[in-house]
């Protein structure tokens, strides 16, 4: 039997390989907008991941979660960033506060300097055209995150905030959250979309490295097993607020199934609830 017209899998894999443009990310990868992170991903997440971002209470996982959605949507990726967390109306507060580096407080108040004004009412114009869609989460877990996914025009990243509204604690937390995880890949493999979700950590106060680790993400231990990617946010002013390093921020690359761990160098603008990048700080 003849080969020569056959269109094997590696075949498309290597013209997929030959089509990509030197220094862009390869098709099917949607950079986050973090060029420290998205370098060690290979140029960011990819179809069929699944990623989760865990860290401790407040640590800023909500706020770095919908740095992601907004950049990667100004960046052409279509997302869609569903919150558990906070209202809409709240979301889109917190998107104005980060791009505009402007208090959340002073938006609610109406009380923003002239300058600052100016520049909150150029982000809305700026995102008008780039803006992810932005929703709550229905009940039901992970069916019903998956009928609302087919609900949604055609996304490439679907950002879930956070794995608390997908676990029911019927079957008991840990339990539970294993079934979540793997229905939330099996999601992203049936969809073609790249998922993450944010995860509480809220056991890490009691230890004396409040890093994040792969094991304290829990879900007997199917996070670690099934997650594509899994990343650790970790502010060591949250537990020595004395010491002079307010804003420094560590995210951790606990697990990447595709390439190295290690950790990215972030900074946290609280006033702003932005991130920036340590290496690449003037976007």
């Amino acid at each position: 039997m003849s080969r020569a017209t056959d269109i094997s899998p590696l075949s498309v894999l290597l013209s997929r390989v030959d089509a990509v443009t030197d220094g862009q990310p390869p098709t099917g990868t949607f950079a986050t907008g973090f060029p420290s992170l998205d370098k060690m991903l290979g140029g960011g997440v990819r179809r069929g991941d699944l990623i989760v971002l865990g860290g401790d209470v407040a640590s800023g996982k909500s706020a770095l979660a919908l740095a992601f959605a907004i950049r990667s949507s100004i960046g052409g990726t279509r997302v869609a960033f569903l919150t558990a967390e906070m209202a809409v109306e709240r979301v889109l507060e917190r998107v104005i506060a980060i791009e505009a580096r402007a208090r959340i407080d002073e938006l609610r108040l109406g009380t923003l300097d002239e300058a600052t004004r100016a520049n909150a009412g150029a982000v809305a114009l700026k995102l008008r055209e780039h803006l992810p869609i932005i929703d709550g989460i229905a009940d039901g877990g992970v069916e019903a995150l998956s009928m609302a996914v087919g609900e949604l025009p055609d996304i490439d990243l679907l950002i879930v905030d956070s794995m608390s509204a997908l676990v029911s604690g019927e079957l008991g937390i840990e339990d539970d959250t294993a079934d979540a995880i793997r229905r939330l890949k099996q999601l992203a493999l049936a969809a073609g979309i790249a998922i993450l979700v944010t995860a509480p950590l809220p056991n890490l106060a009691v230890r004396a490295d409040r890093r994040p680790a792969l094991d304290d993400f829990g879900g007997r231990g199917c996070i670690k097993q099934h997650a594509d990617v899994v990343l650790g946010l970790f502010r060591q002013d949250m537990y020595e607020p004395a010491r002079d390093i307010a804003g420094a921020t560590e995210l951790l690359v606990l697990k990447n199934r595709n390439g190295p761990t290690g950790y990215v160098d972030l900074y946290f603008y609280a006033q702003w609830m932005r991130f920036e990048d340590m290496l690449d700080p003037d976007r």
